[in-house]
């Protein structure tokens, strides 16, 4: 600094530790407007441009482009609003760094091919908005132009996968299981088929709404039963499986083929499986798995109609 109290580039770039060119740059795109110039042509700044320049280069070090800088020094945004926003874009591309995180590590974890690999990197760049959308359209076509009961229909559709911003191994597998399953046409058929039985239920004047507290109180005690004597190594057609099925014909008001076939209407091994994945991605606690003790009591009944 000289006795006029100005600076060169070359004492600017000494004072910053910026390079000469980087300043150079700055002042070309008007970010940094010298205060005067030599004789020569040659470009002088003041104590205000050192000033200037070191908020420069920190805008700069926290992320911010050019043209956000530019609105900063020229007092048309403040700092704060644009602090604002850059801390939701950072805040979205350290979401997108722990999805690849997580997906490289599945990919390590499963010593994944090249075409799994592909998957995983498409199925989590979704957003949260994208895999809700998913969904929706999965029981939009399931149930399109059906009578189903609207409680029930908003149950079903009220779960979403909510992936965390740095989902587990376990719930990035989860996530592309689930929406591998819900573009399977066989699945989807096949929950088709399950609502197209309730809505003819309905039809012929049967409610077939959620289950009351009564119903799944019967249930559980049916589903311990069949547990039990399944561990204790009872067939289906044994004196355990008779009794069993003639407590829930009799409850059910059906003779036993009909409940039978009540009961295999709503049972699948892949719809339980939806539900066990959408806990997974979301965190709930898991539930026994079901499938297997209601196959046993549907063979129960059969034996014994």
């Amino acid at each position: 600094m000289g006795d006029s109290g100005v600076f060169t580039i070359g004492e600017l770039a000494r004072r910053t530790g910026l390079t000469t060119r980087t300043i150079r740059f700055y002042s070309d795109e008007g970010l940094l407007p010298p205060a005067d110039r030599t004789y020569a042509g040659y470009r002088l700044y003041d104590s205000a441009s050192l000033a200037r320049l070191e908020l420069l280069r920190t805008l700069r070090e926290l992320g911010l482009g050019l043209t956000d800088a530019g609105e900063a020094l020229a007092g048309r945004s403040s700092v704060a609003d644009i602090a604002r926003r850059h801390v939701e874009l950072l805040d979205e591309q350290i979401r997108v760094l722990r999805l690849r995180r997580a997906v490289l590590r599945a990919v390590a974890r499963n010593d994944s091919e090249l075409d799994e690999v592909r998957l995983m990197k498409d199925l989590t760049a979704m957003s949260d908005e994208d895999r809700r959308r998913l969904i929706d359209e999965f029981w939009d076509e399931v149930t399109a132009g059906l009578n189903i009961n609207p409680d029930f229909d908003a149950g079903m559709r009220s779960a979403k996968p909510e992936l965390p911003d740095d989902p587990s191994p376990e719930q990035l597998r989860a996530w592309i299981e689930l929406a591998e399953l819900v573009r399977d046409k066989d699945f989807r058929a096949r929950i088709r088929q399950m609502s197209e039985s309730q809505s003819a239920a309905r039809d012929a004047g049967e409610p077939m709404g959620q289950p009351s507290d009564e119903q799944r109180q019967l249930w559980s005690e049916w589903s311990t039963a069949a547990a039990e004597a399944m561990e204790a190594g009872h067939a289906p057609s044994s004196a355990a499986g008779r009794e069993l099925a003639t407590s829930i014909a009799d409850a059910m008001g059906k003779s036993p083929a009909e409940a039978a076939e009540l009961i295999e209407t709503g049972t699948d091994t892949r719809a339980e499986r939806y539900w066990q994945l959408m806990a997974t991605i979301n965190g709930w606690p898991q539930m026994p798995a079901q499938v297997p003790r209601a196959e046993w009591i549907i063979a129960a009944l059969q034996a014994a109609g």
